[in-house]
């Protein structure tokens, strides 16, 4: 008979209409990596905060080494050395790298924290593990993938021997990606057993001992990686065969939709320029993806480009009108549409209902008010068509809070909205992040369905595989200019790097400027 740390027998949990896990068994070996693997709402998320005692149950055990245990919250966890990574971090904005890690097992004499011993830990820590962080750093001043370094460290800093890993590469770059499985691998080499939440297929490959599959809150299958494929994978999670290639004709494209000239943008953290003098045209039937290393612009660059932030020169026009200067609605009147990067900061009001932030862009329109009153049964009829055509499962439908809904149904209720409304322009901005491959695959197809409808898509995307799959042309950015404009038919990943890294670039100048 097999020796489990962890066994999370026959586990049932409900939610206002949805039973989120329904008789689920999972079995952690010590020293392995467990991938669990799900569509968005599987209820996988919800297991592993079963484990960590964000939520109880009400059916089934736990058990540790064999011995039924109670987990009435995260305290019970962090005494059973069970540390958990959320999907979005629950780390403190105004406190400190060090005040965070410690925040709630503070080292205190006589009621003062001493921060010595700690930060001496800490810094132990940081560099056994390769996670280098600054301990005096606030947490508003670093990067998502060093706030990612600071979640882990807190587990590390409690001696936790069980890592739960919540979706970690979602917000990640490519290269943090590969430290991060390096890292895990070093963990469970070392005797930690780790339970990983992902979508990526290849990351469960490359990683994992186990793959435990969830589908719709029920439990599918365990099995094996050594024995398995993606293709295997991906049938036990959405019950039918997956497309891994997008499918699209070619298409001479038409006028142009989107004009940039010689933009410059100040970046967000200092008084230099984040965007430097980029132009460049998108038309109509075409798909133009502006692809980099995370860091080089593209996010001061679609602030400036869909009303976020204000640019400092240049010019940006939409369908022959100037927008440089318009606001974020009129930009969307005027025909532009918008999948943000921060889903919770630009996406989404989350306090808000479903049904509500369905209508966020078109509640003015008069198929949804009246005299300044909101006509709330044409809302319910239209978000209630839209969450069926787009697959947003919620538990309680139209009327579900959009903070309760998983991150994946959250990403896919911003997207149906986005490409519902009447838009000539589509700017999707990491439109893939946190989506499982059934829906990759829809989001893909509804990307060149409106290219093919002739429209115009400005994809920014970090997945290398999307870039090269999805775009007709490729625009690369590296420290706030455009460094080359390729054809991704007729370059290789290899070469699409070398520029993306600075080590190439083309004189685009002239195009660029459309002389």
């Amino acid at each position: 008979m097999e020796n489990y740390i962890v066994e999370m027998l026959n586990i049932t949990k409900k939610f206002p209409g949805i039973i989120a896990n329904d008789n689920i068994t999972l079995r952690l070996k010590k020293g392995e990596i467990h991938a669990l693997l799900g569509e968005n709402g599987a209820g996988k998320s919800t297991l592993m905060s079963v484990l960590f005692g964000l939520y109880r149950p009400e059916i089934g055990e736990i058990r540790k080494n064999g011995e039924i245990v109670k987990i009435n919250n995260p305290n019970d966890a962090n005494d059973l050395g069970i540390g958990m990574v959320h999907q979005h971090f629950k780390l403190v904005d105004i406190f400190t790298v060090l005040e965070n890690i410690i925040l709630g097992v503070e080292p205190n004499t006589m009621g003062f924290i001493q921060k010595k011993d700690a930060r001496k830990k800490v810094v132990e820590l940081s560099e056994k593990y390769g996670l280098r962080v600054d301990p005096d750093n606030l947490i508003e001043n670093i990067t998502v993938g060093m706030q990612q370094r600071v979640e882990i460290l807190k587990m590390l800093y409690r001696d936790n021997e069980i890592l739960i890993f919540d979706e970690p590469t979602a917000v990640l770059t490519p290269q943090e990606i590969k430290e991060l499985l390096q890292i895990m691998k070093g963990f469970a080499e070392e005797g930690k057993s780790i339970l990983f939440i992902t979508h990526k297929l290849n990351e469960i490959m490359e990683v994992a001992d186990r793959c435990t599959v969830l589908r719709k809150g029920k439990y599918i299958g365990t099995v094996d990686i050594k024995d398995s494929s993606k293709e295997e994978l991906s049938r036990m999670m959405v019950g039918r065969d997956i497309s891994f290639t997008v499918q699209k004709e070619k298409r001479e494209p038409g006028e142009v939709v989107l004009s940039v000239r010689n933009l410059t943008v100040q970046s967000k953290n200092n008084k230099n320029n984040a965007v430097k003098n980029v132009s460049f045209d998108v038309r109509a039937g075409e798909i133009v993806c502006l692809a980099g290393i995370d860091g080089n612009g593209q996010t001061e660059f679609v602030h400036a480009l869909t009303g976020l932030q204000k640019s400092t020169s240049g010019n940006i026009n939409l369908m022959g009108n100037d927008i440089t200067n318009a606001s974020i609605r009129q930009r969307s009147i005027n025909g532009m549409s918008h999948i943000p990067e921060d889903r919770h900061k630009h996406g989404l009001v989350l306090d808000y209902k479903l049904e509500e932030n369905l209508v966020l862009q078109r509640y003015w329109e008069p198929e949804f008010q009246k005299g300044g009153f909101i006509k709330f049964d044409s809302v319910r009829k239209y978000s209630e068509g839209l969450i069926d055509k787009f697959d947003i499962r919620s538990g309680q439908g139209p009327i579900t809070i959009a903070r309760s809904m998983s991150g994946g149904n959250q990403q896919k209720a911003i997207i149906a909205r986005e490409i519902d409304k009447k838009h000539e322009l589509l700017v999707a901005v990491q439109p893939t992040r946190g989506l499982d491959v059934g829906a990759i695959e829809y989001v893909h197809k509804q990307l060149v369905q409106r290219r093919d409808e002739g429209k115009a898509v400005f994809l920014v995307s970090l997945e290398l595989d999307e870039v090269m799959n999805v775009s007709d042309r490729i625009l690369v950015i590296y420290e706030g200019e455009i460094v080359g404009e390729l054809d991704p038919k007729k370059i290789t990943v290899q070469e699409l790097g070398l520029y993306m890294s600075g080590a190439k670039r083309d004189n685009i100048k002239e195009n660029n400027n459309g002389e």
